[in-house]
């Protein structure tokens, strides 16, 4: 091999198309034509004298060279981006570039719709991209910086790291109306004999884990209505239709229940925590990550009714 014709560029390249397994998906990721990357990738096998990729009509799979390439120089291109973006946010003294957050958009238009704008006149040299899909986390098949998502996270792959930012707090929510016409709850068991809304029509929706103190109950819930989204959820409490585990920041901040007065069901009763996790494509946090999380979750904790929350 000589190391004298490798180009660090066409390494980057390299990575990019590895990661992503798709000539395609690096090429439109990277803002260039196939052809040209394809080339690059060619000229790099020439200079280290063996090949990395073995192509075919139907897939591209990494050869056990490039294989072992690809491990040592993940880390070496991700830390010198890192380093590129350090020393631009040090040159303008803000973050700058385009930074895509993914989450539901039903944690979005409750949290985002009155503090986004605080954040872009806080760093206007950042370009922000909302993406409110459900998509797993992988950012070889569709860049994002970092990626909020409600639940148990799943197993991170390919050096991605994932945190949690926080437990939220759920209490059992009902309507006046909904409480005027069919009464309250006042054991656990008496939610049997209600409406209840659930994300799923499943068993494990349907199962509610309370606790008061060192007490726990589980009581199997039914209802006619199922939503997986938690901003709709809310407003079906706001209109009467049912009683619901919702967060503390859905049930104060949500679309209609400014409007409408949502009142604590059980009220010595908590629902079991959700925790809320955010997923990053590398364990190395560019500036313009931070800089979103560092403003997010004290905004996020504060609208659960906590405090001094890290990331």
């Amino acid at each position: 091999m000589d190391a004298a014709n490798v180009q660090l560029n066409d390494i980057a390249l390299f990575v990019e198309v590895a990661r992503r397994k798709s000539f395609s998906l690096a090429a439109r990721a990277l803002d260039m034509p196939t052809s040209t990357l394809s080339r690059r990738i060619s000229e790099l096998e020439r200079a280290v004298g063996m090949r990395l990729l073995n192509r075919n009509t139907r897939r591209l799979d990494l050869t056990d060279a490039g294989q072992v390439y690809f491990e040592r120089c993940q880390g070496l291109v991700d830390e010198a981006r890192f380093a590129h973006e350090q020393l631009l946010s040090i040159s303008s003294s803000q973050p700058q570039g385009k930074l895509i957050v993914c989450m539901p958009d039903s944690l979005a238009s409750l949290l985002l719709s009155d503090t986004l704008e605080e954040f872009t006149d806080q760093y206007p040299d950042l370009e922000c991209e909302l993406d409110l899909s459900l998509r797993a986390a992988d950012p070889h098949a569709a860049p994002f910086d970092v990626m909020l998502r409600m639940g148990e996270p799943s197993t991170p792959n390919n050096g991605m790291e994932v945190r949690e930012v926080l437990s939220l707090t759920r209490h059992l929510y009902a309507s006046d109306e909904y409480v005027a016409q069919r009464g309250e709850p006042k054991t656990p068991a008496d939610l049997r004999e209600h409406e209840c809304l659930r994300g799923y029509a499943n068993e494990a929706a349907s199962s509610w884990l309370l606790t008061r103190g060192d007490t726990e109950e589980r009581v199997v819930v039914d209802g006619r209505v199922t939503a997986n989204n938690m901003g709709l959820l809310s407003d079906f409490v706001s209109l009467g239709m049912g009683i619901a585990p919702l967060p503390v920041y859905a049930a104060t901040q949500g679309r209609m229940a400014r409007d409408h007065s949502l009142r604590r069901v059980l009220p010595e009763w908590s629902a079991a925590p959700m925790p809320l996790y955010a997923v990053f494509p590398s364990r190395i946090m560019p500036a313009k990550t931070r800089a979103f999380m560092d403003f997010i979750v004290p905004r996020l904790a504060a609208a659960n009714g906590q405090t001094d929350e890290g990331a």
